[in-house]
């Protein structure tokens, strides 16, 4: 059996075969997705059969981060509300098995549209539609009834934006590779400029293409997935998010994902209009948390980059973020500020 960075093949096949699921060897293990974060796996049986398998990224880790027997716990919860998740099989933390611990959960056959070359196989309706169906999912997300769910001890109740604030600055003092001041100037100007919360909702945290599965039918979101930095807070920050990975063909400056600029894919706009329609919820702020989406962003690109540079092993199929992305990604978030009057 061949080595598989992150895994013991032979100690986690003896696992799998002793679980119900009527799995046979010889399993096979491939990395996939292009995720820069916790390493997802897909693995497959003798008969054929799939599933997906997740672990924390390898080396030194901050503090609650990357945390997958959470995120078991999130989608657990999340199996019998509208919310389209993956069915959660079993966890392990056995040292005779993994170094660090494991879920694994059902294999959802679809699309993840993470590349541009994905996005041009398809139609410029069938991307219409994709985002479209984006918007409107996440406003299922956000009308998950905490109480009935299990989740309301989930997170902090207190005001999401000073918690991010806080959060995530630290975050930078830990990871950052160099010094840049916008970083600062910008954290003080959402925290000058925060909005007054009314609302508490269940919090994707990383809401964006790379993170859904699509049917290839008919584009209509059948899978959401990534869930490690889901939370309790502000629905619109999941929507900002949203727009922090969704350039569009105009752009000066893009992030790390560039899909959303081919023909068909909704404008950022029409994203906002669509969740709006789809909740009923005001959107006015929806500047504010985009900014605030592509501040977090830098942040965790170059706690990315920073774990890179700590440990290769962690690289996704693309690489991983440069410092050319994250000066990117500052130069986006200083003019997303100023166009929404916040800096």
């Amino acid at each position: 059996m061949s080595e598989v960075i992150g895994i013991d093949t032979e100690a986690v096949s003896r696992w799998l075969s002793g679980l119900d699921i009527g799995a046979t060897r010889p399993f096979t293990f491939d990395r996939i997705g292009n995720g820069q974060s916790n390493l997802t796996f897909r693995v497959r049986d003798g008969a054929g059969s799939r599933w997906i398998l997740r672990r924390p990224p390898l080396g030194a880790l901050l503090a609650s981060a990357h945390d997958v027997l959470r995120e078991h716990r999130i989608m657990s919860a999340l199996h019998d509300t509208g919310v389209p998740v993956p069915e959660m099989i079993a966890t392990t933390t056995d040292p005779e098995v993994t170094d660090a611990p494991l879920v694994l959960m059902s294999f959802i056959d679809g699309a993840v549209i993470d590349d541009p070359g994905a996005g041009e196989k398809l139609s410029p309706e069938h991307r219409r539609q994709v985002g479209l169906g984006l918007a409107r999912t996440l406003g299922t997300i956000h009308a998950v009834d905490l109480d009935a769910a299990g989740l309301s001890d989930l997170a902090s109740h207190k005001p999401y934006a000073a918690r991010l604030l806080k959060r995530w600055s630290a975050q930078w003092n830990h990871s950052k590779t160099r010094e840049v001041p916008e970083i600062a100037d910008v954290a003080q100007a959402l925290a000058d400029h925060a909005p007054e919360q009314t609302e508490l909702t269940l919090v994707h945290g990383d809401y964006h293409l790379s993170n859904v599965i699509t049917s290839p039918q008919d584009g209509h979101v059948i899978g959401v997935v990534d869930w490690e930095l889901c939370t309790l807070g502000e629905p619109l920050a999941d929507l900002g998010n949203l727009l922090a990975f969704w350039p569009e063909s105009g752009d000066h400056v893009t992030g790390p994902l560039r899909v959303s600029r081919a023909l068909g894919f909704p404008k950022r706009a029409e994203l906002i209009d669509a969740y709006a329609e789809a909740t009923g919820r005001d959107v006015s702020q929806i500047g504010y948390w985009h900014t605030m989406a592509l501040w977090r962003l830098t942040i965790i690109a170059e706690g990315i980059l920073r774990r890179l540079l700590n440990d290769p092993r962690n690289a996704s199929r693309d690489g991983g973020p440069t410092r050319q992305l994250v000066d990117d990604l500052v130069e986006l978030t200083v003019l997303v500020g100023k166009e929404s009057s916040i800096l």
